[in-house]
């Protein structure tokens, strides 16, 4: 078999059942190896960069490796912003591109991205924005190299990983193909940093201080949300989930304090800030969260962090008892350390104050994203995923939602370029086809990347789409106005949403009332196919975002 055949039969023997990517001269003999492939769906998008956020999406819930590939050059070029959402948002990903022939190189060859003579250095380029890149040279390195390359993938801390592959090696043999082996080492805790930790917690659970468990997107990373609700629940520690692990455990939990955060919950912000003990595990403390790094977030505090990622324990704020541990193992293992010192718990009552809980001051006659936000977890399925993309509704939708059905939130991490997850959301879907996908995204943020409606209607991919239709980049306008009370180039105009989904043979429908919203999203999840519902949100009113200032 040739390169090509090598790579797809290795990523059909990993497990992989869907690849996004774009056609080129130089990846083109690809993709006669993946027409033949009987597992592997292949998913032709309208512009790389949608490939890389799905390959994202497709990982992100999963165990499953994320692969997106593009031509050389201009193509792979394309790929950067994904590969840096998963390499930020620890999502282990395969980018596969096409390379200059050896024979061409430094001759200014088409697309070339050598780095010679003039051309972009894309094999630099790329191994700044992932774990690590290789140029297939040999066809008798496959391999070797891609047994590397997903290895790394996994290991540790999850992450992106590239192979160019040149344009005449595409279709040379491999003699020596073989089944490569996956074999990812766990991080695992050291069992005097768990006893530490556990005498910590004993201490504190003795005396009755305060303590609030801190649950990161490390813990769904790692499957240990059941792990987490029992170590809370049998120490009755109150818990606050992160914006991208919103609905880990049931947000109507008796435990759950809400969010914390510049954009977090009343109830939250307060109970942690008055909070003894910190059990920070699978989080890094983000910008929004941390209310901009203040220097003196955890001053009197004992703070315990857990992180898969050495780097970032202590990376923003100094720990007390860290632990180097994959989430899930790293919790098994305290709740069975601290099970040894603490036998009873006495149950605790947990003050709430959530934004959900909130009434919400409409001011004008438009829907206000708020209500809206309700109105979407209302009507939410079980099991579903709500991706929220980057904007003022990803605040709403993380203030005003409220998953109570092992329902999952996602928002687009610290990297967060707009459109992520209105092509993430596709991802999302191929890896659970028996789950509701949503995505809720601004107007900007879907009018990037909207055009890939057509790739979710040709592939038969429904996700919906739920439109916070206002006219404007309205958290950027609240930043300028709050900053030199003025704003400029902050509104655009819309198409008309209805007609391009039915356009695309998509379900597409408009909404103007709050009350009609329900009926509408009903008919979405009941059409079977990929749906916009465009909702006109008033524009005049700004998530709560850093009105709970500590």
């Amino acid at each position: 078999m040739d390169v090509n055949e090598a790579i797809v039969k290795t990523l059909e023997h990993i497990g992989v059942d869907h690849v996004f990517g774009g056609s080129g001269q130089v990846n083109g003999s690809m993709l006669l190896a993946l027409k033949k492939s009987p597992q592997i769906k292949t998913v032709i998008i309208r512009n790389e960069q949608a490939a890389s956020f799905m390959a994202c999406g497709y990982s992100m819930f999963s165990d499953k490796l994320g692969v997106c590939f593009a031509t050389g050059g201009p193509g792979e070029f394309n790929l950067f912003s994904g590969l840096a959402v998963a390499y930020s948002d620890s999502l282990p990903v395969l980018g596969i591109s096409g390379y200059t022939s050896a024979r061409d190189r430094g001759k200014g060859a088409l697309n070339e991205a050598t780095g010679k003579s003039r051309t972009p250095d894309s094999p630099a380029m790329f191994n700044a924005t992932t774990k690590k890149s290789m140029v297939i040279e040999d066809p008798d390195s496959t391999c070797d190299i891609l047994e590397e390359l997903i290895n790394l993938a996994y290991e540790g801390r999850p992450g992106p990983v590239h192979i160019h592959v040149p344009k005449d090696v595409t279709i040379m043999q491999v003699k020596n193909f073989r089944e490569i082996k996956v074999d990812i080492k766990k991080v695992l805790p050291r069992q005097q940093d768990i006893d530490a930790v556990a005498d910590a917690l004993a201490k504190a659970l003795q005396n009755n201080e305060p303590i609030c468990a801190v649950l990161g997107y490390g813990v769904v990373r790692s499957h240990g949300e059941r792990e987490a609700q029992t170590l809370v629940e049998k120490f009755q520690i109150p818990f606050s989930a992160t914006m991208d692990s919103k609905g880990l455990i049931p947000e109507d939990h008796p435990l759950n304090v809400g969010i914390f955060g510049t954009s977090g919950d009343p109830g939250a912000n307060k109970y942690i800030m008055g909070a003894k003990v910190i059990l920070a595990i699978g989080n890094s403390f983000a910008q929004n969260w941390s209310f901009g790094f203040k220097p003196d977030l955890f001053k009197d505090k004992i703070l315990i962090h857990i992180n898969i990622d050495r780097h970032e324990i202590d990376k923003v704020y100094k720990a007390d008892y860290p632990v180097l541990s994959d989430a899930r193992p790293a919790i098994i293992a305290l709740t069975e350390a601290l099970s040894k010192r603490v036998k009873t718990v006495a149950p605790k009552k947990v003050e709430k104050d959530l934004w959900f809980d909130r009434p919400v001051q409409a001011p004008g006659t438009k829907i206000h994203p708020a209500d809206l936000a309700k109105a979407i977890s209302r009507n939410l399925p079980a099991n579903s995923f709500v991706m929220g993309d980057a904007g003022a509704h990803m605040l709403w939708l993380n203030c005003y939602m409220h998953l109570t059905k092992n329902q999952i939130y996602q928002n687009p991490g610290s990297f967060g370029p707009m459109a992520s997850h209105v092509n993430g959301a596709i991802g999302v879907k191929c890896a659970h086809p028996d789950k509701v996908v949503v995505c809720g995204c601004g107007d900007g943020a879907y009018q990037m990347a909207g055009f890939e409606l057509m790739t979710a209607i040709q592939y038969n991919i429904p996700v919906i789409w739920v439109i916070f239709d206002n006219g404007e980049f309205n958290v950027i306008k609240k930043f300028l106005l709050n900053l030199f009370n003025d704003q400029a180039f902050m509104q655009f105009t819309n198409p008309d949403f209805v007609k391009y989904a039915e356009a695309c043979k998509a379900f597409g429908a408009r909404v103007e009332k709050l009350e009609d919203f329900d009926a509408v999203f009903q008919k979405a999840l009941a059409c079977g196919k990929a749906a916009i519902i465009d909702v006109v949100v008033e524009s005049e009113v700004y998530p709560p975002f850093g009105l709970g200032k500590v």
